[in-house]
């Protein structure tokens, strides 16, 4: 995990795209089937795209069907922080980024083992570090 990053939102915006920024800063979220990581098969560890921490592994990575990027777990227990989300009249978890509070997505309880979870993650505000092995 990476020291804590805070920024005021003017420098966010001048660094992400309008996309990015809404879905990392507004908690917003991409269409399904449409991020660039939701069919990827590619090997490697997918970073936060806002400050580089490292987030999800491809071993973790499965096929949940839901047309987002899902993990069953993270790199390591301190690589993203799960809050709850009244929004949307539902109640949801939200997942972050423990470095720099980027809003990721959302945790089910409904995802394959050895963790029964489904993180359920936006494409934009990942960046995959390939493994070239």
């Amino acid at each position: 995990m990476k020291p804590e990053i805070t920024k005021p939102n003017s420098e966010w915006k001048k660094l992400l795209t309008d996309e990015q920024y809404h879905i990392a800063r507004e908690k917003g979220t991409e269409p399904p089937f449409t991020g660039k990581y939701y069919n990827s098969k590619e090997k490697g560890i997918y970073k936060c795209l806002c400050c580089g921490n490292e987030l999800f592994s491809s071993e973790a990575k499965f096929d949940s069907g839901s047309g987002w990027p899902s993990y069953f777990a993270p790199v390591s227990e301190n690589s993203v922080k799960l809050l709850p989300d009244y929004s949307l009249g539902m109640e949801r978890v939200e997942v972050v980024c423990s470095s720099c509070n980027a809003h990721l997505g959302h945790v089910f309880k409904d995802g394959p083992k050895p963790s029964g979870l489904r993180y359920c993650i936006n494409s934009a505000v990942l960046d995959l570090s390939k493994d070239n092995k």
